[in-house]
């Protein structure tokens, strides 16, 4: 009896086709891995410089924050867990970076007494009134001298009496420098150094005149200083700073001053040294913007005038807007592509340019507008306070229209076809369907573009500074801000970086965040209004 054997089922080798993805397969993620390894290789390389930097210029909190952010990144990047932050991690870090630091670092300046006079910290605030009140030794004898130097770093080299040759920079004291060469009483090389040509020394004239050079380690000793690059001489600060009693005396006559609330030091008859240091004074910012008259009487002015403008400019520039595209919605009016390119022209130019231009357009002698519209006329339009301001609205308007236009015509056109026709069919009218169809979902759309065009003009800087410069000033101020001035300017002119009056940092620190919260109050509540609005949708 014979057995029968099942046939053998044998599986078919898979063809290499198969198998050549596989292979693909790994080939690109290799070279994916190696472009983020060369990658993050470039960015550690950064990182590392960075925080090098740091150190050196011993800035804790930067130090801090970079190490922290090289440890996320290498881990987010080598991890198979973090798969999300690979690709919102670049965001956050330029949001840590541009937004929430310079918020936060602006809530810290607002408490503080940063500006003229109070610019760096308690140690360097030393200095440098050490070396500003250095004076020169009746007795000290005329060095000749060489200005040198160590690639961008300039040294002196003198010759002193015995003949010997001695060399410092900034940094380093004199030392003494044996093989240096002497021609005719003056150093001609120095090892190591670059002997500068007289051209050279005249061209960084203003970099050797205030260098200093110690003449040894003990800063009782002096440094060199020249005011002609050729001869040298002792300086020796009028002042001595007593570290352990933290005081400040003068050496010619005894007074003593010592450190007060406000970062500086002050002498028992109220006198105070000119420079003071950062110190943390409370509210005291916020109390000057609301109290002191310099800055209240014209504060309430301003804001006053900021709301208004902001209000007058969405509310007009909207108006505007929304009348223009209704009317080249129209699809019986002919020609409405070529009408609708023509009126995005205004915001298609840039708005410093565009704000420039009509200056020079509303001159009051020579403008366009007074000496060719209106016949030689002198007109302020941009002297007068109130012309000033209704010529600001004009320009604004000119120049916002054409962005509520293209919204509105994005609304209109959104309305579905039916919802009208149903009101039609119903019987309501063309009043009725615009006030009860047409403009609720028009404010559904557009309410939010509305609130952020307000947070915009309450901050458009811009046009006020190309246009006005916050000009016609009040006449009984004495600051530097004017009629058309807004909150921002404000703060701009405070701050002092325009050189018009002493730089008050923590002063207008504290006016942005007033000036944040305002915009941030209002949004909050035209937002939370227009919820209603969506209802209809």
């Amino acid at each position: 009896m014979s057995s029968h054997q099942p046939p053998t089922l044998t599986t078919p080798e898979r063809p290499s086709a198969v198998t050549q993805p596989r292979t693909s397969h790994a080939s690109t993620w290799g070279r994916g891995f190696l472009v983020k390894l060369a990658l993050l290789a470039a960015v550690d390389a950064l990182g590392v410089y960075g925080v090098l930097a740091a150190w050196s210029a011993e800035s804790h909190g930067l130090l801090a924050v970079l190490v922290v952010l090289l440890v996320v990144a290498n881990w987010v990047y080598f991890s198979r867990r973090a798969l999300p932050l690979k690709y919102i991690l670049p965001g956050l870090i330029f949001l840590l970076v541009f937004q929430i630091f310079v918020v936060l670092y602006t809530g810290w300046v607002a408490f503080t007494n940063y500006g003229d006079g109070h610019n760096s910290p308690k140690g360097q605030a030393v200095e440098a009134l050490l070396v500003q009140n250095e004076r020169r030794v009746e007795d000290s004898p005329a060095y000749p001298l060489t200005v040198i130097a160590d690639g961008e770093e300039l040294g002196f080299a003198i010759l002193t009496d015995g003949g010997q040759v001695r060399v410092g920079t900034a940094e380093q004291p004199l030392e003494d420098a044996p093989e240096a060469e002497v021609s005719d009483g003056v150093v001609t090389a120095v090892p190591g150094f670059e002997v500068l040509p007289r051209p050279t020394v005249i061209e960084r004239q203003a970099e050797v005149t205030t260098l200093r050079v110690p003449v040894s380690q003990d800063p009782e000793d002096g440094s060199i200083r020249t005011q002609d690059a050729r001869s040298g001489y002792v300086y020796l600060s009028a002042l001595e700073y007593d570290e352990a009693a933290d005081t400040m005396t003068d050496v010619a006559t005894g007074t003593v001053y010592r450190p007060n609330d406000d970062g500086q030091f002050e002498a028992e008859d109220g006198s105070t040294l000119g420079v003071g240091w950062r110190v943390f004074v409370g509210v005291d910012n916020f109390v000057t913007a609301f109290a002191d008259a310099r800055y209240a009487t014209p504060f309430l002015k301003i804001l006053a005038w900021t709301v208004a403008f902001a209000v007058l400019s969405v509310i007009t520039t909207f108006l505007l807007g929304l009348f223009l595209a209704i009317t080249f919605n129209d699809p019986r009016l002919h020609g409405r592509r070529i009408y609708r390119t023509l009126l995005i022209l205004p915001y298609a130019i840039p708005g410093f340019l565009a704000a420039l231009l009509w200056s020079g357009l509303l001159n009051r002698r020579f403008g366009f507008i007074n000496d060719v519209l209106l016949g030689g006329a002198e007109i302020g339009w941009l002297t007068d306070p109130t012309l000033a301001k209704l010529s600001v609205l004009g320009v604004n308007l000119w120049l916002g229209f054409p962005y509520m236009f293209l919204i509105c015509t994005g609304a209109l056109q959104s309305i579905p076809g039916d919802v009208m026709e149903a009101a039609r069919i119903d019987g309501a009218g063309r009043w009725r369907t615009w006030r009860s169809i047409t403009l609720p979902l028009l404010l559904v759309s557009t309410t939010p573009l509305l609130i952020s065009s307000f947070a915009f003009n309450f901050n458009n800087f811009t046009l006020i500074y190309m246009l006005t410069g916050g000009g016609p000033r009040f006449q009984d101020a004495s600051v530097p801000l004017g009629h058309t001035d807004i909150l921002i300017s404000m703060v701009y002119a405070v701050s002092g970086v325009d050189g018009s009056a002493p730089k008050n940092y923590g002063l207008a620190s504290a006016l942005s965040i007033v000036v944040f919260l305002i915009v941030a109050t209002v949004s909050a509540i035209a937002f939370k209004r227009t919820r209603s609005l969506e209802e209809i949708n």
